[in-house]
């Protein structure tokens, strides 16, 4: 798995964008709220929010820790990109990890992501 193939699936969903922040750390994010982080240096650790179900099960398997920080808003973080998760498990939780984080998102931010998709669409034609 490489930072490329990760930012293809996370791009690959609605209205997301990227953000290097504190340096180091390319955060994806919808409505300004961040679903997945991956550090830019390697071993490339991945951060991503999942269900209270989920985390304590990836927790508990070898290679996958609570995300330092971010563990309390049920985190969890691949110490090594690819080194545990596989590309179809992966991608999964990225869009589980994207609409929890969607979902919380305010009505009126849903609201304005709309209507900037409708206004692009009718520029358009």
């Amino acid at each position: 798995m490489t930072i490329e193939t990760l930012r293809a699936i996370c791009r690959a969903l609605p209205d997301v964008t990227e953000d290097v922040k504190w340096g180091q750390d390319l955060a994806f994010c919808i409505g300004e709220k961040m679903f997945a982080v991956v550090n830019l240096e390697p071993p490339h650790q991945l951060s991503f929010k999942c269900t209270p179900e989920s985390f304590g099960e990836l927790t508990e398997r070898p290679g996958l820790i609570p995300a330092p920080y971010l563990a309390r808003a049920m985190w969890v973080q691949e110490p090594e990109l690819g080194a545990t998760l596989d590309r179809r498990e992966l991608e999964a939780l990225i869009r589980t990890s994207y609409a929890l984080v969607q979902a919380k998102l305010p009505k009126r931010a849903t609201t304005r992501r709309k209507a900037k998709k409708k206004a692009r669409r009718s520029r358009s034609r």
